[in-house]
This record gives C-alpha cells, structure tokens and sequence, in this order.
C-alpha cells in the first residue's frame, strides 16, 4: 500500500497516520495519553512517550534511515537469530545480517484500532525473497502494539513448515536514561550470566544491582525475571515485565559507533527481552508462540 491507502485503510483521525521520512512509510501515533513512531521497515518502534513523561526510548540521532539499513535505537525486532549468525555460508557466502533479516524488512499493517486509552496496532512480516534465500520460507511474524500510558509488546511467531522451526528472538530495547553512569538495574541480581565482553565467560550472578562502569554486554539465560531500570538524575523508573522470554539482554557499548555519536552511548542503556542460546525456540509443525513485553514508567521513590 502507498501513503494514501495506508490512511484510507488504518487511519484514526486525531489518534494514528501515516507518513514518510526519508523514505522510509511510518506510523505516527498522537493520542491523548502517548505518542508513538513505529517504521514499516522491522516495524520498529522508534519513539514512545506516555503523556506527562519524558521520551522513554532512545533513539540514536545518528542512526541511519535508509532501506535495508538497521535503526540505531528504539524497538529492534531480532529474527531468527540473535546477534552474529553462527551460519558462515548464510546468505551469498556470507553470515546472513546481524540480528537476522526482520528488522530490515518491510511489515505489513494488518489492524488498527483504540480500545479505552490505547491504540491497539498490529504489523505482519510473511515470507520474501530475501528470507527464502536465508532459508526461511515457512513462517509467519506479527507484532502486536499496544500503546498509550504504557506499552505492550508481543511477538508472535507461526511455523507453516512441515518440519519443526528454530529460532532466536529478541526485542532488543533501547532506553533512555539521563545519564548511563547513575542507572542502575534491579532483578537479575542472583543470575549467572554470560559476559560477551570478556571472551563469553560464564559468570555468578553479583547478588547487588547492576551498575554501569564500563562495555557491558550480559546474556542473562534461564530467567524470566522482571527488571526495573532506576533512572536516578530522570527521577523515574521504568520496569520491563515479561512472559514467554527465558533470556534477558543487558546492553551498553560505552562507546561512539558508526551510528552513535560520542556522548550518546551517555543516555541509554538496553533491557532486553529475548529467547536465545541456551533459550533458543524449537517451534513444532503448525505450532506458534508468543513473546511479550510490558513497560510501564513511574516516578522514582523520594
């Protein structure tokens, strides 16, 4: 669909349309009780703030926006793997892309609606060229947003093939914080980890919240714990619940990247919510599942 038929078929006056940035079609939600930027390409969410609060996604304001190009920020939908391919000869004699190829990928609105103070908005991803040539040619995605005070996010995943699917899968969320250096993070404290940043060592769990003090890359399997990012200078905190999701991802490169500028790394930290290693997904013939993410904000305790 074009701009104009996306409005005609899903528009919600005063609540939801379309448009374009850089080429790329967007949904743009403005209700009431939050705003809201999801790309069609990985339907990625970008930007979500509940009315009366600060931003609660970060987005990087290098990131590039481009087709094929990752989003640098915001909602990364990773799928069917997490973070490198372990498949050298993948996709033209090469590993396929890092996080895999939903996120670079143009999803398909599929329903729109508000229900009470929420607008409720779902996005499909079915089979492409560029997937069956990865391998990938029995499958169905859908996103399910729910958005308004706070946000909820689910991630469906139905095999079609005769033949069990597996997979990995993250939301690989990217949030905001004032500063990176006096967040910490609660609810992981009594689990080993798996510590990308020091050869993928296997570590105990540090039985104290998590503080930022250098790279921190954790692979936190086997849990389903909820984490609680304290935004101390933001004087809020924002708590990620989760279900379905036995692997929990905790992300900063304290570093500039090609698409971060050199004191962005400053203003976020990443709680994600995934299945992957020891996690991955064996889905059945004809099975499905799905993974999901609730994040709600509140005013930091005085």
């Amino acid at each position: 669909m074009d701009l104009t038929q996306l409005n005609e078929h899903f528009g919600i006056p005063n609540a939801l349309r379309f448009d374009e940035h850089n080429g790329l079609a967007r949904a743009v939600v403005t209700t009431p009780h939050a705003s809201a930027t999801i790309y069609l390409q990985g339907a990625h969410l970008t930007y979500w703030q509940p009315a009366g609060e600060q931003p609660v996604l970060f987005l990087s304001r290098k990131s590039d926006f481009a087709p094929r190009k990752p989003i640098r920020g915001g909602v990364p939908i990773a799928f069917p793997w997490f973070a490198v391919d372990s498949k050298a000869d993948r996709y033209q004699g090469k590993p396929g892309p890092s996080h895999g190829f939903a996120r670079i990928q143009d999803w398909t609105p599929s329903f729109a609606a508000l229900a009470g103070d929420d607008l409720h908005l779902t996005f499909t991803l079915a089979p492409s060229e560029l997937s069956r040539e990865m391998g990938f040619d029995r499958f169905r995605l859908a996103f399910e947003l729910v958005i308004g005070r706070t946000l909820t996010m689910k991630l469906a995943v139905a095999n079609d093939a005769a033949t069990p699917l597996v997979f990995e899968e993250a939301l690989h969320t990217y949030f905001a914080v004032v500063d990176v250096h006096e967040t910490t993070v609660t609810g992981l404290e009594p689990t080993s980890y798996i510590d990308k940043t020091d050869n993928f060592k296997v570590k105990p769990g540090a039985h104290a919240p998590l503080v930022f003090t250098a790279f921190t890359d954790r692979v936190y399997p086997n849990t389903t714990a909820t984490c609680v990012i304290h935004d101390a200078p933001g004087r809020r905190t924002i708590t990620v619940e989760k279900q379905n999701s036995n692997t929990t991802v905790v992300f900063n490169p304290w570093k500039e990247m090609p698409d971060m500028g050199p004191d962005e790394w400053h203003e976020m930290v990443c709680v994600e919510t995934v299945n992957a290693g020891p996690n991955t997904v064996t889905l059945a013939p004809g099975a499905s599942h799905v993974m999901q993410a609730h994040v709600t904000v509140a005013k930091a305790k005085e």
